[in-house]
């Protein structure tokens, strides 16, 4: 399964990086023009670009914004980093030294280890040798610098280029399996899908599509019905399947039309695995027991559904923790890009499968988390330990091909 791959760009206002964004795609993506401030909050755009393939371009304000929001315009400059995974950082060859902005933008993308690009802009009109003289003095290992116009575009296909290549060097979860790994071609897959008042009108979820994707293109036979029809579909296809599915707000009453020895687990504990989090989750998931009355725990989702009766975030999961510990915990809530930067408060924190978010938000999320000694687990894990199916769902992984 490919994820899109975030490629934000960085750089003081006016160094051309709503031009250069605009070369590079080929479409007009940001506006552009002389006066300063023009980017006022980031821009994100969703498109194919070869030859990575699908991602999500990113067009950040100027970090040396002086206008009345400056703050604000930074503050979520900064957060953008949280999602991206490939930079460019935007210089005008004007410039005869680094702005204190663009060091730090520079450390932090080393700090976080995120592949970047130096694009050194107007190359046509500046020389360009004064800028580069100063990333020695920052102590910067095989920095990777282009000189480029946006305006003629110039060197925009080496750009291009060279982002491909930083990505195709990225370890991560373009290479991990979601599920492929769990069963071989040829064998069925129950897949257990709710259609209810919380489901997505004329769709499903991201995680089920994605995992229906993967056994399709595994050679696999996935077979989708809803808890309400799994006992006749059991019967329809005869032989036992070599996996079920389900949606974790179904573990009971899935597991009670299952037999013992059919492997069980569900779409959010997958996205735990494929996100990267997986044993830190599952490690977090039985402190809960532990928890004492007050103990507060923030419940935190990365998408922004509407929320309804019996939803899963703000009902059901406080709900199985209750169960679970046996007392009154309290209980906070994030939706979104909404996410604590000050998470010492809290004894732990509950996230969903995170599948809006990329592999890095998620990392970001689950580090900081651990960095202020607060457990971070996964909403899966927790409905499965409620309905006592922890262990069961998790044995689904002890043969996997690829380990975790």
């Amino acid at each position: 399964m490919i994820e899109r791959t975030t490629i934000a760009f960085f750089g003081r206002t006016n160094a051309g990086k709503s031009s250069l964004i605009n070369a590079l795609t080929s479409q007009e993506v940001s506006i552009v023009s002389d006066i300063k401030g023009t980017t006022t909050d980031p821009v994100k755009k969703v498109m194919e670009l070869l030859p990575i393939g699908p991602v999500t371009i990113v067009d950040t304000p100027g970090f040396d914004d002086t206008t009345e929001l400056a703050v604000e315009r930074i503050k979520r400059t900064a957060q953008v980093l949280n999602a991206t995974q490939l930079a460019v950082v935007v210089l005008d060859a004007s410039y005869t030294e680094l702005s204190d902005g663009e060091k730090n933008i520079i450390l932090e993308l080393q700090k976080r280890k995120i592949p970047f690009i130096i694009a050194v802009n107007k190359c046509d009109s500046y020389v360009s040798s004064n800028i580069q003289q100063s990333f020695s003095k920052l102590n910067i290992p095989q920095v990777c610098i282009i000189d480029v116009s946006a305006k003629n575009n110039t060197n925009i296909n080496e750009l291009k280029n060279k982002l491909g290549e930083l990505y195709k060097s990225r370890k991560g979860i373009q290479n991990r399996p979601l599920v492929k790994d769990l069963v071989n071609p040829g064998e069925v897959v129950v897949l257990v899908i709710p259609i209810d008042e919380a489901a997505p009108r004329d769709r499903i979820i991201l995680p089920q599509q994605m995992v229906l994707r993967e056994l399709l293109d595994n050679g696999s036979i996935p077979v989708c019905c809803t808890p309400q029809n799994l006992e006749h579909t059991l019967k329809v296809i005869k032989n036992e399947p070599a996996l079920v599915i389900t949606d974790s707000q179904a573990f009971g009453e899935v597991s009670k039309i299952l037999s013992k020895d059919i492997r069980l687990t569900s779409f959010s504990i997958l996205m735990a695995r494929y996100k990267g989090n997986f044993n830190a989750s599952l490690d977090a998931v039985k402190q809960i027991n532990n928890l004492k009355a007050g103990d507060k725990v923030l419940i935190s989702e990365g998408c922004t559904h509407h929320r309804q009766c019996g939803d899963i975030g703000t009902v059901k999961i406080p709900k199985a923790i209750k169960k679970l510990c046996g007392t009154e915990p309290v209980f906070d809530f994030s939706s979104g890009s909404t996410f604590p930067e000050d998470l010492s408060c809290y004894k732990i924190v509950v996230h969903c499968g995170g599948c809006m978010l990329n592999e890095n938000e998620m990392k970001n999320r689950a580090e900081r988390a651990k960095e202020q000694k607060v457990s971070f687990t996964n909403y899966g894990m927790v409905l499965a330990q409620a309905n006592g199916l922890l262990e069961r769902s998790m044995k689904v992984f002890d043969t996997a091909k690829n380990g975790e």
